[in-house]
């Protein structure tokens, strides 16, 4: 029954990844939006933790780097809008 939440966490995560990256590529997203970055960043937490009970760690590199720029855009972005106001 463990290996069943663990696939669903994976291809969640793998999932919100690549509906970020469809709706930008077709649906004209805006990949500095927070809608993009929270997908990327959610996506990349869930693939982490899957690639660090696996001991992946190449994958467990990827998904830390990903999730961290998309954190790092997304500070930016509250950042910037915190200015404006």
């Amino acid at each position: 029954m463990v290996w069943v939440i663990d696939l669903l966490i994976e291809v969640t995560g793998a999932i919100l990844i690549l509906v970020a990256f469809a709706l930008a590529q077709f649906r004209g997203l805006d990949r500095h939006g927070a809608l993009y970055l929270v997908l990327n960043l959610v996506g990349a937490v869930l693939l982490a933790g899957s690639a660090a009970i696996h001991r992946q760690w190449g994958f467990l590199l990827l998904q830390n780097v990903w999730g961290l720029v998309a954190l790092w855009d997304l500070l930016g972005l509250v950042r910037r809008r915190g200015a404006l106001s």
